[in-house]
């Protein structure tokens, strides 16, 4: 039986991808039942495909099963998107990928209320916005660790599995970083950013998406890239978590069909590392 070794280094150590055990952090996009919702968008639909007398279900006559699926990425589940999500200039999502393997950091957040923080935000945040801030992200993860990944997962507290099926609306609406949170983000090398919320900017914001204008270096409210707007950068949203997934270091593979759009629907997995022994280290040379 051959035997596969994936090694990476960090921080100066060297660790074992433990491929043997992956965690998928993707929403299941469950076409027949809950599903997660935002922004009031139609639930994701299936159906058999039908072409003359050929239908598209087994359970119907049909040789084989062939589903015609409808969903908006960004509002229908765990997906990841480009910069072309605000620009006008095509950078489509499946084809920005140098390598789909990175060093992540996981990282917990109970998200605050607005009038706790002395950050901002565009509009003006409201005392009942749920907000991250710079402080609690400078609390989860240290200069050092933020500077030597390329791939940051935000997980916010509590953690309740209804997150798979929540509909944002609202009564309900998510939380979001402050403008400095999403600004110290910014000034780091992270090329992916991942969170358990539909969108990083306010659900209704006025049309600005700040946040997503700082991340990927364009000016505010334009659509127009420059020379420094950061095209190698993703967000991937509304992903899940589980509890058994602790905070630290982790091997991510970060899973995009080849769509020529802004966003498609993504399959983050996380591999745990292990820390190689002096031992081990001398039989791989």
């Amino acid at each position: 039986m051959s035997k596969f070794n994936l090694i990476t280094e960090f921080m100066g150590k060297r660790y074992q991808v433990d491929i043997k055990h992956p965690h998928s952090i993707a929403i299941p996009l469950n076409f027949d039942g809950k599903q997660p919702n935002h922004f009031g968008a139609e639930i994701a639909k299936r159906q058999p495909l039908q072409a003359g007398s050929f239908i598209g279900d087994t359970t119907k006559g049909g040789s084989c099963n062939v589903d015609s699926i409808q969903l908006v990425p960004h509002c229908n589940g765990t997906h990841t998107e480009s910069i072309h999500h605000i620009c006008d200039q095509k950078v489509s999502v499946g084809a920005i990928f140098n390598n789909s393997l990175s060093v992540a950091c996981v990282i917990s957040i109970e998200p605050m209320l607005a009038e706790a923080t002395n950050d901002s935000y565009r509009p003006t945040l409201e005392d009942a916005d749920r907000v991250i801030d710079m402080a609690q992200l400078q609390q989860a993860i240290d200069n050092d660790t933020l500077n030597n990944i390329e791939s940051l997962v935000v997980r916010c507290a509590p953690n309740h599995d209804v997150k798979k099926s929540y509909r944002y609306d609202d009564t309900n609406q998510p939380p979001f970083f402050t403008q400095e949170a999403m600004q110290w983000l910014a000034d780091s090398p992270i090329k992916h950013l991942l969170v358990d919320f539909p969108s990083v900017d306010k659900m209704y914001d006025e049309g600005h998406l700040t946040n997503h204008h700082i991340y990927w270096n364009l000016e505010a409210d334009s659509h127009q890239l420059t020379d420094t707007a950061r095209c190698d950068r993703t967000i991937t949203e509304m992903i899940f978590v589980p509890d058994d997934i602790a905070d630290g270091i982790y091997c991510l593979n970060l899973q995009i069909p080849a769509f020529e759009l802004d966003a498609a629907p993504s399959r983050p997995i996380l591999y745990p590392l292990i820390e190689c022994s002096e031992t081990h280290s001398e039989q791989e040379q």
